[in-house]
């Protein structure tokens, strides 16, 4: 189980760099530019501030994932912590998906669809995997 788990978390490490490369694309496909420049400066400043923060939690996450699967399921209380948290983080961004945010008026070829639907499946396969090496 543990071997197999190990695998799991080594592949939701690819899936989160997977993620963090169409979030880059974000800026521009919202045209973040042209969309925030009617904001005040600090607020613009937030939200990117936020995202960084947000891209840094992907790549920590992915790297442990990806390069400390055998920790991460150890069994440990920081391993179950971490796993825990994973799961959390992965799990909040799957409800916004599903329940929240409203992306229709943004997916307007068949590829940025598809993609959104990639996401949507995405987050729930790190919940999924983030779950299980919490609770092993």
């Amino acid at each position: 189980m543990t071997v197999r788990l190990e695998l799991l978390l080594r592949i939701a490490g690819v899936v989160q760099f997977g993620i963090l490369t169409a979030s880059f694309l974000v800026p521009r496909v919202l045209d973040w530019r042209t969309t925030l420049a009617a904001l005040p400066t600090l607020v613009r400043q937030l939200m990117w501030v936020y995202g960084g923060y947000v891209v840094l939690m992907i790549v920590s996450l992915g790297l442990a994932a990806l390069f400390l699967p055998h920790e991460l399921t150890s069994g440990s209380l920081l391993a179950r912590a971490v796993c825990a948290f994973g799961a959390l983080f992965w799990g909040v961004r799957l409800v916004l998906q599903l329940f929240y945010f409203d992306a229709r008026e943004f997916l307007t070829t068949r590829w940025l669809r598809m993609g959104h639907e990639a996401l949507t499946v995405a987050f729930t396969l790190l919940t999924i995997i983030f779950i299980m090496a919490a609770v092993a």
